[in-house]
């Protein structure tokens, strides 16, 4: 395959969202032939299964673009220790109606950040549950539970020095698992 497309879901909506910034500096770790784009969330309604059969345009779209991708990058807050609910929304809406999931067979990556010190652990966790319900092979390492602060991102919205070994080495990583579920 010469390109990877590959939907990135941010988990927050917040304009200046550590999470979006993240996302941002991952396709900057990406190689070539992957092409990393953020689906939007944001406009869709509230999951009601009364709809299933008449579903929305946002919701369409959202499942085309799932879709047409070769793997999915879930970047995600952690609220409450979960997930976010407009990203359990958005899965919710692309999985149904039921027997017509976009996310099946789909390679997942999972990562978050967070101001706490175990970042976005319990959320991961959660998202990882969702995942496997839903057939999704998912990388299960490395981890990265990765806290906002000083020096994470540069000025210019790479990673920064101390973390980019590391997420680089997650990337690497990420690719290989959707190559592997794909070719």
């Amino acid at each position: 395959m010469s390109q990877y497309r590959i939907a990135v879901v941010v988990g927050s909506l917040r304009r200046d969202s550590f999470n979006q910034q993240l996302a941002n500096a991952l396709v900057k770790l990406a190689p070539q032939d992957f092409s990393l784009t953020r689906l939007e969330i944001g406009d869709l309604p509230l999951y009601n299964q009364d709809d299933d059969g008449q579903q929305a345009q946002a919701v369409k779209r959202l499942k085309q673009e799932v879709s047409s991708a070769q793997g999915v990058l879930f970047v995600t807050p952690e609220y409450n220790r979960s997930v976010p609910g407009v990203l359990k929304n958005a899965i919710d809406h692309a999985s149904r109606p039921y027997g017509q999931s976009a996310w099946a067979g789909k390679p997942a990556g999972v990562i978050g950040i967070s101001v706490g010190s175990i970042g976005t652990a319990l959320a991961q966790q959660h998202l990882r549950n969702i995942l496997a319900y839903l057939d999704m092979p998912t990388l299960g390492q490395p981890e990265a539970f990765l806290q906002a602060k000083e020096g994470l991102f540069n000025p210019d919205g790479g990673i920064g020095e101390g973390s980019r070994k590391f997420l680089q080495d997650w990337m690497d990583r990420y690719v290989a698992w959707v190559k592997k579920h794909t070719d």
